[in-house]
């Protein structure tokens, strides 16, 4: 069943690989290169998933989950971050920030659809 996935990275190499792949999979992406714009777009394209890089220009990618775990109808999106940061405590500060998944760069395909069909298959959580 196809999905809707906002994609947020401002590497087009990267942002082209991760649309690509899920448009393979039968998903519906709305891509997003400035992480200003992400917010607005997210509000109109409604996704069930948000796929955010952390490092991004303008706007951090921690800020942004904040922003849409702060939103009435976003706040139960699963987000993944992707992202570089693969220090020791990155994976623990991204999840903190609101982060459902987290997967490093440079991704493994495999490992990239194995988060993305996990996270699309959760229940919907309903308060």
């Amino acid at each position: 069943m196809s999905k809707r996935v906002l994609v947020v990275e401002d590497n087009e190499l990267n942002l082209k690989l991760f649309c690509d792949l899920l448009r393979a999979h039968g998903h519906e992406t709305a891509a997003v290169r400035d992480g200003r714009d992400a917010f607005a777009r997210a509000c109109e394209f409604q996704p069930e998933l948000i796929i955010t890089d952390i490092q991004l220009p303008h706007v951090t990618g921690l800020d942004l989950i904040a922003s849409f775990r702060a939103h009435a109808t976003l706040a139960l999106v699963p987000i993944m971050a992707v992202t570089a940061y693969a220090g020791m405590g990155d994976e623990e500060r991204i999840r903190a920030a609101g982060a459902s998944a987290y997967v490093s760069k440079p991704i493994s395909v495999m490992k990239f659809m194995e988060v993305v069909n996990g996270l699309l298959e959760r229940p919907a959580v309903t308060t």
